[in-house]
């Protein structure tokens, strides 16, 4: 049942009052006295926050989320959102600095979206992809084509990265086996990266806290440095010299593990945990050199960076490098629609075109109508409003206002690129002095989440690498808006660095 902006559900009093039980022993939703909700919807009366918390706190499970303190707090309950911001239960409206999960691409509520979606459901609501085809999954298959690096021309769907993550490794060993190498099965992937949550692609995720209560995972998956220039050790003369060198273990480690074994390796062009890792293009040409002459895939992972965050639809053609498969998801429908898509070469696909081969994979919604339905129109914003070239455009311009932020004691460093920026804490700028665990505990988890919020900005602090807090707002925000996250965000980390 959906709950409007208003939260006043009307009528539904008689509809429960008719219901009959097909059986003694059907309950139905106006027969459960333990639901919060009960007494105000058979009422009729406005459903407020406090009906709402006491439901959330009672049957959901957020995700991501440590529950302990919300039996002694609220938690926040977003109800609206529109344009840039989102607007809670209790009345506040807050700039999304996020784009919600870095997805809302081209901005909340959409009416081309929704008109987009609304229509597709009439005309075909739901056909999967086993087996049968539907139009706007081929018309979507050959837009997202044109966009993308000329290599890649073959498109699996899923309905996010972290499934799209799973299925390049799923595809590189299935291939691997019927030409003739079936050893090849190892991933490579970088230290703190985030891949997806899957036993599969948790497994080539990069860091150890997230996998530990898992265990045991899916074998074979190995780890390299990542691109971190602002902790890189100190012999290095330059961040290309120090990118030549990260890209080099990745060749070290093919030959520790041995060539005849290593399958792929995947790599965010930009990589988001541990805080907007960029790598210099020196690093991804030496990669790209690596992985040719060891005949291992080279995966892209733009789940984030892919749909226009670095100034380019995608990271791959920003960064000069031409990846065997491409993950992506999130901005494909600016969130609107869950859908991922898978790009690859053709080459991958020629052996599953014989005899009587299948690639034994697949998901109930990948591909589903009126996701690709809203994913066109999503492209057709992109297009129309030229949100790409808004990105390239006003990225130096967001960077410069971001770096003012450095006068302050507790910022470290600034990185990132395009609409897409990470600001690391330290305790001390001259030794880039990193937060203790539990200064990062007080500061981040005790104080920086509730206070950005509470000053009228949504998006992420984290310490899955060292402290830091992220920025990737939708891409259709300019300097008007820049100078007022900067402005938020200087005055509670002014505030950060007095309670630290």
């Amino acid at each position: 049942m959906a709950i409007q902006d208003s939260r006043k559900v009307k009528g539904l009093r008689s509809i429960f009052g008719k219901r009959k039980k097909v059986v003694d022993t059907t309950t139905t939703y106006a027969d459960r006295d333990d639901l919060p909700l009960n007494d105000a919807i058979l009422s009729g009366e406005e459903i407020g926050d406090k009906e709402l918390q006491r439901s959330a706190k009672d049957h959901l499970w957020l995700h991501f989320t440590r529950h302990a303190p919300y039996q002694s707090m609220d938690m926040t309950i977003i109800e609206r959102a529109e344009g840039n911001y989102l607007y809670d239960t209790k009345g506040r409206k807050v700039f999304d600095g996020l784009s919600g999960l870095f997805a809302v691409n081209a901005g909340h509520a959409r009416q081309e979206l929704a008109d987009a979606a609304a229509k597709q459901i009439m005309q075909l609501d739901y056909m999967p992809l086993w087996s049968y085809a539907h139009p706007k999954a081929i018309e979507l298959a050959e837009r997202l084509l044109s966009y993308a690096p000329a290599h890649l021309n073959r498109i699996f769907f899923t309905t996010g990265g972290g499934e799209a993550v799973e299925t390049a490794w799923k595809i590189a060993k299935q291939y691997f086996k019927l030409t003739g190498k079936p050893t090849k099965t190892k991933v490579i992937s970088r230290m703190t990266a985030y891949h997806g949550t899957s036993h599969g692609a948790l497994s080539i995720t990069g860091i150890a806290a997230m996998k530990s209560m898992f265990e045991p995972l899916v074998p074979s998956t190995f780890r390299v440095p990542n691109t971190n220039w602002y902790r890189a050790p100190g012999n290095f003369a330059s961040e290309e010299e120090f990118g030549i060198w990260a890209a080099n273990r990745v060749e070290e480690a093919i030959l520790f593990e041995g060539p005849d074994t290593v399958a792929a390796f995947f790599v965010e062009p930009i990589q988001n945990s541990g805080g907007c890792f960029t790598a210099h293009p020196t690093y991804f040409k030496r990669v790209r050199e690596i992985c040719d002459k060891y005949d291992v895939i080279l995966v892209a992972d733009e789940t984030i960076t892919g749909y226009g965050r670095t100034g380019e639809m995608f990271a791959s053609i920003r960064y000069g490098f031409e990846p065997d498969m491409m993950v992506t998801a999130k901005g494909i429908t600016s969130a609107a629609q869950p859908l991922g898509a898978l790009f690859l070469r053709e080459k991958y696909f020629e052996p599953f075109k014989k005899d009587q081969v299948i690639f034994p994979h697949g998901y109930t919604f990948a591909a589903h109508p009126v996701a690709c339905a809203v994913a066109l129109a999503n492209l057709d914003i992109f297009d129309e409003e030229r949100l790409v070239e808004n990105v390239r455009v006003n990225s130096p311009i967001f960077r410069q206002t971001l770096e003012k932020l450095k006068d302050l004691p507790i910022v470290g460093d600034v990185r990132g690129d395009g609409y897409f920026f990470a600001i690391e804490l330290v305790q001390d700028k001259a030794t880039k002095l990193t937060l203790t665990k539990e200064q990062s505990e007080k500061i981040l988890r005790g104080f920086l989440n509730n206070a950005l919020y509470d000053a009228g900005l949504y998006c992420r602090a984290d310490d899955r690498g060292d402290p830091v807090i992220q920025l990737a707002p939708p891409l259709t925000i300019g300097p008007k808006e820049f100078n007022e996250l900067e402005q938020i965000l200087r005055k509670v980390l002014i505030e950060a660095w007095d309670r630290l």
